[in-house]
Order: structure tokens, then C-alpha cells, then sequence
């Protein structure tokens, strides 16, 4: 049997102070490393984090005034429809005469607007108003729901002067089936076809709002009338519509049957 040799040097281990002589060299690799990016991109990196610092501080200033803006512009509105509460729509055109100016938000300019407006009709200045309206309407920065409501309130208020074609042109895309603004402007320009002489038209847009549950039942009921007289039937449900008026009852409605069938029965 053979035997292992015996005069195989053995393979000495790492000693410790090769361990932190190897250490020490990495560190001072790393730093090296350090410092030369420092010195080729440091200037850089130290403009990026200013600049992020100023933008950052930037921000934080112009959120503060633009809230504190914000604020002033809601004051001065509630302030203004607590006068025309009050009945003072002279006060209340003052207060948010402010809010008219460039640099303000296009919400807080388009309600003092409309209050002006408010003030302007309720003292009789129907010109003033009008032209509150359409400079609403004409502003692209103002809420498409408000601009479509300044349209409408425009053309009420100017509508015994105007001419039909014009009515239908202006509110025509609003009086569509389907449109929130079809009960408003349907109205006008039903109306407006009723004058041109365009009947059939006329009792189609009456019967379309008659037929809308969503508007109110005062317009409703006007519409049906009016389509009723242009030949056009806009009534849905005869039994519901009779019964919503008061003029029958399920039970009256039932009686009215039973007594009907032996009347029947005896013919």
C-alpha cells in the first residue's frame, strides 16, 4: 500500500495584515474614484442641487401666495352674494369688481361675472348684462358648462329683438335630445322655429321636452300644451300623466271598469 508523502508544503492562509493592507488599498481605490468624479462633475451636481433647491423653495413660495390668492378671491364672492342676499346688488357688483382683472383664476372671474350681470338686470341695465354674458361665453378659459349657460341667459334676455335665425343659430346645438340645456334653450328656440313658421320643427322640440323626465314638470307640462297645439303627441303615458295631474286614480280608474262592465254586459 502506498503512502502519502509527507514533504508537500502546506498552502499558507491570508494573514490578517495582508486582510487589511487589501482593505486599505480598496478604500483608497474608492476614494480615488471619488475624487476624480468630483473633480470632473462635481461643479455640475453641485448646480443640478441648487437649482432643485431654488425650484423647490420656488414652488413652495408661489403655492403659498396662489393659496392665500385663492382665499382672498373666495372671500370676496361670498362677500358679494351675502349683499345680493341682502338686496344690495350694487354692493355686491362692487365687491367682486376685483376678480375682473388678468391674474385671476378663470373660475373666480367668471362668477364675479355673473354677479355683475345679476346686478346689471336686477337694475334694469340689460345692455350691461348682455355684454357680461357674451364675454363669458367668448371666454375659452371659463367652465363650457358656464359659457353654454351665459349663451342661453343672453339670448332670454335679448330674445324680443332678435331674429329667429339667429335664436336657432346661437341655441340650435343646445336643444338636441340628449343636451343638459335642452329644456333652456329647446324652449328659445321651439319658440324661435314657432315664429319662422317652421310648425312641424317647433312641436318636435316641444315634445321632446314634454317627453324628458329630467326637466322640470312646469316646462314639461308648457311643452306638451304647446306641441299638443303644433299636432305633435308628446305624451308617453296617458295613465301616469292623469294620475301625476290628480285628475284619476288607480282606484278611480278601477271603479270606473267595474261600473263600465256591467253597462257592457247589459247591451
Amino acid at each position: 500500500m502506498a503512502r502519502t508523502p509527507s514533504n508537500i508544503p502546506a498552502i499558507p492562509d491570508t494573514t490578517r495584515e495582508d486582510e487589511v493592507l487589501i482593505r486599505e488599498i480598496d478604500e483608497a481605490v474608492r476614494e480615488d474614484a471619488v475624487y476624480d468624479f468630483m473633480r470632473n462633475h462635481g461643479v455640475k451636481l453641485l448646480g443640478v442641487i441648487l437649482a432643485l433647491i431654488a425650484a423647490l423653495g420656488g414652488y413652495m413660495v408661489w403655492h403659498h401666495f396662489a393659496e392665500q390668492k385663492l382665499e382672498q378671491q373666495s372671500e370676496a364672492l361670498i362677500a358679494a352674494l351675502d349683499a345680493a342676499d341682502a338686496g344690495d346688488f350694487k354692493g355686491a357688483a362692487d365687491k367682486v369688481a376685483p376678480l375682473l382683472a388678468d391674474g385671476n383664476s378663470p373660475g373666480a372671474r367668471t362668477a364675479a361675472r355673473y354677479i355683475q350681470a345679476g346686478a346689471a338686470l336686477e337694475s334694469g341695465d340689460t345692455a350691461k348684462a348682455s355684454g357680461l354674458y357674451k364675454q363669458i361665453a367668448a371666454d375659452e378659459s371659463a367652465p363650457p358648462a358656464l359659457r353654454n349657460l351665459a349663451k342661453i341667459r343672453d339670448v332670454a334676455i335679448n330674445y324680443d329683438s332678435m331674429k329667429p335665425a339667429d335664436v336657432i343659430a346661437q341655441l340650435g346645438p343646445l336643444a338636441k335630445e340628449g343636451s343638459p340645456w335642452l329644456g333652456s334653450a329647446g324652449e328659445l328656440v321651439a319658440m324661435a322655429h314657432l315664429e319662422a313658421g317652421n310648425r312641424a320643427e317647433a312641436g318636435k322640440i316641444f315634445a321632446a321636452i314634454a317627453k324628458d323626465e329630467s326637466q322640470p314638470e312646469t316646462l314639461r307640462s308648457r311643452a306638451r300644451q304647446m306641441a299638443g297645439l303644433m299636432g305633435v303627441d308628446a305624451v308617453v303615458d296617458v295613465d301616469k300623466l292623469l294620475k301625476d295631474q290628480g285628475v284619476r286614480s288607480d282606484g278611480e280608474g278601477a271603479e270606473a271598469d267595474a261600473g263600465a262592465a256591467p253597462t257592457a254586459a247589459a247591451e
